[in-house]
């Protein structure tokens, strides 16, 4: 029988494993949550858990890592730390575990922990109640982030008082106007304006027709900078405002883990089981919300296709297998039953796996031996799950487009292909290579790891955001309200 149909729904009928490797992550803090949530969607969790021997090593050995990494924190002072008393105000689109909002609100708990006063706007709401705006809300307010609604005189004030104003993604520009209405131009000096989006229907004069009055923009790749720059001169005639670059980084959290032996081969084992993998087996996993735009179905043809050029030429490697996470098994959209029929036509239901959106993304970080991120058209803005990936010491097989190009060096950390069909034959290439070569694979991994122990940490984060904010903050001081660039 298929394994794919029965993991989609999350651990498949390993309920007690399930539940005490859930207890095991609940474990970790806040932040933790926040860096591992895949981003689309929110999965309860059972906290009444049994003893068991494995668990009690893994928290251990989390517990001592978290104390080391409070010790080294309490030595190592924030570079935010001149945001002290300062008066923020973070506006987003949306409150989702989609990538935007869970930047922002990690924005604000850095901001928080060095006693900056951080309010916070969400500007869509649905009219009924939602668990997850429920659950991020809450879990703002626990550590001070104050929530105000998006309309009212209460969001106006605080505007107006605020010494930065973050509009969180292109669609948030939409707040400008309907909200602050004529008081806009006096928030203009203070607004800095953080842009992760890549794709073409975001260039609205409406959404920014404000951009070039702000203090500056804030983008995660030069790439998308280079993009912004481009579109917004050939298509709205607008100019961009003074932008910068600021590369993300890893949580202290999420490297807690990834350098953690004794949790990674507990999660790793487990995970494996409730998949029916065996340890030797090499899985390549997609982890990213099941859209064309990610490219879910070029990646099943690459692997088809890999599969069949080890069969021809009779390579003597493991079993290979294919996990996808971040399918959405209520939704049952078009896209996503054009992938499960294709590995039906194929007849690889048992090298392929569906795991539905989960809580988080670690397990599988620790049990796979391969990421890909197979993004299309222009790539990923930045792709977190690349350097998170990287931090577990995989190697990366990327779409040579976005921000991947600028996280991947292609052959040292990851192997890269061209976006579309020119790109399946390549990637099957590829993901032979890396099956049949372990040596390289490890060194691969290995490189990946130094480099985003070089460049892609929470404090190599924290760093570049103060130096944005600084500039911006001091460019807030020589403008009065209302002046416009």
């Amino acid at each position: 029988m298929a394994k794919h149909t029965a993991t989609a729904v999350g651990w498949g009928h390993h309920h007690f494993q399930k539940r005490w490797l859930l207890a095991l992550l609940l474990m970790l803090s806040l932040s933790t949550i926040i860096a591992f949530l895949i981003r689309a969607a929110f999965d309860p969790c059972d906290r009444n858990i049994p003893a068991d021997s494995g668990i009690v090593t893994a928290r251990h050995a989390i517990q001592v890592a978290h104390k080391r990494a409070s010790q080294i924190a309490a030595a190592d002072p924030s570079p935010l730390l001149f945001m002290k008393s300062k008066v923020v105000l973070l506006v987003s689109h949306e409150l989702s575990l989609s990538g935007g909002p869970l930047l922002l609100m990690e924005l604000a708990f850095l901001l928080r922990g060095v006693g900056a006063e951080v309010f916070w706007i969400t500007i869509t709401k649905p009219s009924e109640t939602d668990e997850v705006i429920y659950s991020l809300e809450h879990k703002m307010l626990d550590r001070g982030v104050q929530v105000l609604p998006a309309k009212g005189k209460e969001a106006i004030d605080t505007a107006l008082k605020a010494d930065l104003v973050v509009l969180n993604t292109a669609v948030a520009g939409k707040w400008l106007d309907a909200v602050l209405k004529e008081d806009v131009h006096r928030i203009l000096p203070n607004v800095l304006w953080w842009i992760h989006e890549m794709r073409g229907h975001y260039f609205k004069l409406d959404y920014v027709k404000h951009l070039p009055f702000v203090a500056g923009a804030m983008i995660d790749s030069h790439v998308t900078a280079e993009y912004w720059r481009n579109r917004t001169r050939e298509r709205l005639k607008i100019k961009m405002p003074e932008t910068y670059v600021v590369h993300l980084g890893n949580s202290k959290e999420l490297m807690q883990v990834a350098e953690d032996n004794v949790a990674k081969r507990v999660l790793r084992e487990h995970v494996r089981e409730s998949l029916g993998v065996h340890t030797e087996d090499v899985l390549f996993a997609l982890i990213n919300s099941v859209s064309r735009g990610k490219g879910q179905d070029l990646f099943l043809r690459s692997f088809y296709e890999a599969l069949q050029l080890i069969k021809e030429k009779k390579m003597k490697v493991p079993p290979l297998h294919a996990v996808i996470v971040g399918s959405d098994m209520s939704a049952q959209t078009k896209f996503e039953t054009e992938l499960r029929d294709y590995v039906m036509q194929k007849k690889i239901q048992d090298r392929v796996h569906f795991v539905n959106k989960t809580l988080t993304v670690a397990p599988y970080l620790a049990a796979i031996d391969v990421l890909v991120q197979n993004s299309q058209a222009r790539g990923e803005c930045f792709g977190r799950i690349t350097i998170e990936a990287m931090a577990f010491q995989l190697p990366v097989l990327g779409t040579a487009a976005g921000g991947t190009t600028e996280i991947v060096v292609n052959g040292t950390t990851g192997l890269l292909h061209p976006v579309g069909k020119e790109g399946v034959t390549p990637l099957a290439k590829n993901i032979v290579k890396l099956a049949t070569h372990v040596e390289r694979r490890l060194t691969i991994g290995k490189r990946g790891y130094e480099r985003v122990k070089e460049r892609f940490l929470e404090k190599h984060m924290a760093e570049r955001i103060a130096g944005v904010l600084k500039e911006v903050l001091s460019k807030s001081k020589d403008k009065p309200r209302g002046h416009l660039f």
